[in-house]
């Protein structure tokens, strides 16, 4: 392993390591009581494991997941990648940055949550944001490259303290009506952990990483794929240990009904709670100060990083409209969705997470596949087909929409994971077919 690997496994850290998704981890732990292991366990496989994956799995062909989506169908390409653009960006991600901004700074140094304090706080953070966007420059990297490690540093100061000023608390019983078992615990861990959209994200990240890597010299294949693996297990050694650490204090740290009652009624959301009184508590006022100003700086490089990519994308893609005006529409989207607050925020992305994310893991699970057993398109169109069409069809359910009977009876329903035995079956059905299917055997790119 040479000293260029370790740069591109901390860039790549840097990329997932949005101050956003620290809230998560910390809520989950204070919700899971006893159940604490599998719940973050599970949460570190959807938040971490299946990132790397990811990642991993888009260097198998040379232009990434855009060929090797043409490979399944162009269309299908076209569409699915232009849904994970927008939900990494605009639609959630995005404004995401500017209302975990607000809780981390605003709500605990002025004490307000209220709508008109959100619309001034959004109005000047989306135009620093459209200005750094317009003119995209250095000055991004170097902000950067100077406040992720700041916003580590902090965070790692705050877990040794967190460690020694709640570990020894007996954890609460917690969320009873989700966490009322081991399975149950997993299950919700799981689904919890597609909200740091690092899964789906990896898709668009993964050939920044393969072009890091073509960059320091390295052009044959396999050794591209093995540098890439390595870079990410780098990344993800790191989340890890980030993440079960919050888990765990959060899980010992002991927030009163009335207490909750009140966050309830302010609309303010429990993981900034919980990470504001992790940092208040270790270090004073001076310590909370600093998180909210460190995380709301690296929320806007994160924020100007996703403005950039997503309009760059939809230039490549309709290049008759100009960037600029991408930049725009995509701002201007972000600071309307930002004013609906973060619980609004979450609350509305879970839907179309439910949906997005048993297609994203299918998808790279079948590419996986294909890398090593002979597949023909058809034997990865089934199984995507089935995927999206039930995704859809309990959501249908879940939100209570239309009423869909054997929807609730299908295997793993009540732990939201009854895609995944569907997915099994699809896909064997889907190599059944394919025999008697004429199609040339998909071949990934490798130069």
């Amino acid at each position: 392993m040479n000293k260029n690997t370790w740069i591109i496994g901390f860039t790549l850290f840097a990329m997932f390591f949005g101050a956003g998704n620290l809230i998560f981890p910390t809520n989950l732990g204070l919700d899971s009581g006893h159940f604490l292991w599998p719940a973050i366990l599970a949460f570190a496989l959807t938040g971490i494991g299946l990132p790397l994956l990811g990642v991993v799995v888009g260097a198998l062909d040379h232009q990434g997941y855009i060929g090797a989506l043409k490979k399944i169908s162009p269309k299908f390409s076209l569409i699915f990648l232009i849904i994970i653009y927008l939900t990494i960006g605009p639609l959630f991600a995005i404004p995401r940055t500017a209302s975990t901004s607000f809780e981390m700074t605003i709500t605990p140094i002025a004490h307000t949550n209220g709508s008109l304090a959100l619309l001034i706080f959004t109005i000047i953070y989306f135009l620093i944001v459209l200005y750094l966007c317009l003119n995209p420059n250095k000055m991004i990297d170097r902000i950067g490259s100077l406040l992720t490690p700041l916003l580590l540093i902090t965070i790692l100061a705050m877990i040794i303290k967190g460690f020694v000023d709640f570990g020894g608390q007996t954890p609460d019983a917690g969320n009873t009506k989700l966490f009322h078992s081991a399975f149950g615990s997993f299950s919700q861990g799981f689904t919890q952990g597609y909200l740091t959209m690092d899964a789906i994200a990896s898709i668009a990240f993964s050939m920044i990483v393969v072009n890091a890597v073509k960059a320091t010299g390295i052009q044959h294949a396999d050794k591209i794929f093995k540098q890439t693996m390595i870079a990410g297990l780098i990344a993800a050694v790191a989340l890890v240990f980030i993440y079960i650490s919050l888990g765990f204090i959060g899980n010992h740290m002991h927030v009163t009904p009335g207490k909750m009652k009140e966050l309830t009624a302010n609309d303010q959301n429990v993981g900034t709670y919980l990470l504001t009184t992790m940092a208040a508590t270790g270090f004073g006022t001076f310590g909370k100060y600093l998180l909210g100003i460190i995380v709301a700086l690296a929320c806007l490089t994160t924020a100007c990083g996703l403005i950039v990519s997503v309009s760059q994308y939809f230039h490549r893609i309709l290049p008759k409209i100009p960037y600029k005006v991408y930049v725009i529409i995509f701002t201007l989207i972000s600071f309307i969705l930002a004013n609906q607050g973060l619980n609004s925020v979450i609350t509305m992305s879970v839907p179309v997470l439910s949906i997005v994310y048993p297609i994203a893991i299918t998808v790279v699970l079948l590419i996986l596949i294909a890398r090593f057993v002979p597949t023909k398109p058809i034997a990865q169109q089934i199984p995507l087909v089935v995927i999206a069409i039930e995704s859809i069809l309990s959501l249908i359910t879940t939100q209570g929409w239309i009423k869909i009977s054997f929807i609730d009876h299908l295997p793993l329903k009540h732990y939201s994971l009854e895609w995944f035995p569907i997915a099994v079956v699809a896909t064997i059905i889907g190599y059944i077919v394919s025999y008697f299917v004429k199609q040339k055997t998909i071949a990934y790119q490798k130069e």
